[in-house]
C-alpha cells in the first residue's frame, strides 16, 4: 500500500530523507544557510505556478492531472527541504508547528480573527 498523510508519520518521513541524503553523501553540502536557500527556492518554484494566473485560471489548471502534479512535485520538493533542514538543526517539527500554532491562537483569537485577514497586531490594539 502507497504512504499517505493518514499512514505516515512525519518521523518516517524525516528518516526517509535522511537515509536518501546519507546514500548519496550530500551532507557535506547541507549546510543549514544552503538547505534554508534551496527551501527558499523551491517554495518560489510552487510559485510560479500561479504567477499571473486569476483564481478561475488556477482553477481550471487544478483540474488537469498535468498541472497537478505539477504542484504536488513543487510540494514534495519544498518538504523535502523542510524536512532535511528539521532533521540537520534537531528540529521536532510535530512540537514545532504545535507550539507555533498556540501562539498563533493567542495572537489571532476566534473571535476577533474570524473573517478577517489582517496581522495579528492588529487584533492586540481593539482589546
Amino acid at each position: 500500500m502507497p504512504a499517505t498523510d493518514r499512514t505516515t508519520a512525519v518521523f518516517a518521513l524525516r528518516e526517509q530523507v535522511r537515509a536518501f541524503i546519507t546514500a548519496r553523501d550530500w551532507d557535506q553540502f547541507h549546510s543549514p544557510k544552503d538547505l534554508a536557500i534551496a527551501l527558499s527556492i523551491e517554495a518560489a518554484e510552487l510559485l510560479e505556478h500561479f504567477r499571473f494566473r486569476d483564481d478561475a485560471e488556477i482553477a481550471a489548471r487544478l483540474a488537469t492531472p498535468e498541472f497537478r502534479q505539477d504542484i504536488s512535485d513543487e510540494l514534495a520538493d519544498v518538504l523535502y527541504f523542510v524536512l532535511a533542514i528539521s532533521n540537520k538543526l534537531d528540529i521536532d517539527l510535530s512540537t514545532a508547528l504545535e507550539s507555533k500554532m498556540a501562539v498563533s491562537a493567542r495572537r489571532y483569537p476566534v473571535e476577533k480573527a474570524r473573517g478577517k485577514n489582517l496581522k495579528y497586531t492588529a487584533y492586540a490594539d481593539n482589546d
